[in-house]
């Protein structure tokens, strides 16, 4: 960023907003349509390019903080100050390239003036600037892709999403890493939201043992003027009061517990958007609280596909239920993902559980199981299944995933509240699923 612009920005500045209201008084309507489009002005100091002989400025914030902005924003001052660059824009896929990072609301068409705006070439995935410059868009599904191809810079966008199998975004930022050999300055801007991804992990170790990569840090509450409310509301019901907040929302990279049997790394690589396949089988199943004042009652609804992946579709829990209130919830959730089984724990309770569930819909297709062995015994062979890829998450269940990474190998929990009831259901769910008659001590049938 130049200096004669930085001060603009200065928030120990107290002459800042004075002089930028004496400047706009002094524009005409065209001066001030483009003055808009000077990021510099508008930018807040951690969404500018740092100091310094960096070679890698990763940007790891919170959803929503203007990450997208930042990235598409230094692209072009890039292409605007270097005729001869040549930019690798690289997302987890194609069409998140040119979905987010040429034709997103903040991408780089949008950010420019009408008559400023790069060309896009789509056929050849490539964005041409008035000065010459060049970006070329990559998958980092398809690491062999960077392979040949030379650049001067590089833009990669949630690099926490990047494919893991088969080693695909470590050897796709390898790849890049090798062909970053134009000019003299070669620099790469990453920007993402904090996972606990081996090549996230990697970029933060090295960012505290050298110089070559600096990390700016942000929150979804730094960007909150420019932020649509009902997605702030949305966040703080989605994610508030979880673990899962300081990274979705404050930015933070959460750290696994030593012991725990999910980290967050396998979680994320079970994540799966979109709509779920054609399902086998539905199950509802309900870890049913002591009292109505005691733990939570824990309600999950998972499938098992036609491709034999089992898919958690639904975290419906409920804290401070009585048994006629979570009972409802558990016959609703069975209509609304038309399930073939209802699984309910009957430790606590054993025959009333039945009857309670009977009482909120006569038609349920209940089956009662009684557990043995403790939370953690019967939680341990569920993780293996995780960790051979044969269970995936349709969305993000925030409180959920804490409690499987509170789970410890030994027997204890670490997570939080008293007890991990939405990751009991979540096991029985699984177990009838996917383990079979034998890994279930003690069924009974209604």
């Amino acid at each position: 960023m130049s200096e004669p612009f930085r001060w603009m920005i200065d928030e120990k500045n107290e002459d800042g907003p004075k002089v930028q209201r004496e400047l706009s008084n002094k524009l005409n309507q065209t001066e001030r349509n483009g003055f808009n489009y000077l990021w510099a002005y508008r930018a807040r100091p951690e969404q500018l390019p740092p100091p310094g002989n960096w070679r890698v400025w990763m940007i790891m914030a919170g959803r929503g903080f203007g990450k997208t902005r930042s990235g598409a924003e230094w692209v072009h001052m890039i292409a605007d100050t270097n005729p001869d660059a040549r930019i690798a824009l690289v997302s987890s896929s194609l069409a998140e390239a040119r979905a987010v990072m040429v034709e997103g609301e903040s991408g780089l068409m949008a950010i420019c003036q009408p008559e400023h705006r790069p060309v896009f070439e789509p056929s050849l995935h490539r964005v041409r600037f008035r000065s010459g410059a060049q970006a070329q868009l990559f998958s980092a599904a398809e690491p062999e892709g960077l392979r040949g191809p030379q650049h001067s810079h590089a833009w990669c966008d949630e690099i926490g999403k990047w494919p893991l199998s088969h080693d695909r975004a470590m050897r796709c930022w390898d790849n890049l890493l090798l062909g970053l050999r134009l000019g003299s300055d070669t620099r790469i801007a990453v920007t993402t939201t904090p996972r606990a991804m081996p090549l996230v992990q990697r970029l933060v170790k090295q960012a505290a043992t050298t110089g070559e990569v600096v990390i700016s840090r942000g929150r979804t509450g730094d960007n909150t003027e420019h932020l649509a409310i009902g997605f702030i509301e949305a966040i703080a019901s989605e994610f508030g009061g979880t673990q899962l907040a300081r990274q979705e929302i404050d930015g933070e990279l959460l750290e696994d517990i030593e012991g725990a049997l999910w980290t967050r790394s396998l979680l994320e690589q079970a994540r799966e958007s979109g709509t779920a396949p054609d399902a086998a089988r539905v199950v509802v199943a309900v870890d049913p609280p002591a009292s109505a004042n005691g733990d939570e009652c824990g309600i999950i609804v998972a499938a098992l596909g036609q491709d034999g992946i089992a898919r958690v579709l639904a975290d419906c829990s409920t804290s401070g239920a009585s048994p006629g209130a979570w009972a409802r919830r558990v016959a609703d959730a069975a209509r609304e993902w038309n399930a073939d089984r209802v699984v309910a724990e009957a430790n606590q309770g054993g025959d009333m559980v039945a009857s309670v569930l009977r009482a909120a819909d006569q038609a349920l297709p209940i089956k009662l199981v009684h557990a043995s062995r403790g939370k953690i015994a019967r939680a341990e062979p569920v993780a293996a299944l995780y960790a051979a890829g044969r269970v995936r998450h349709v969305g993000v269940f925030a409180r959920l995933e804490d409690q499987l990474c509170g789970l410890l190998v030994g027997g204890s929990y670490a997570g939080p509240g008293r007890s991990p009831d939405r990751a009991d259901a979540l096991v029985w769910a699984l177990s009838e699923l996917m383990l079979g008659r034998q890994m279930r001590p003690s069924i009974t049938a209604l």
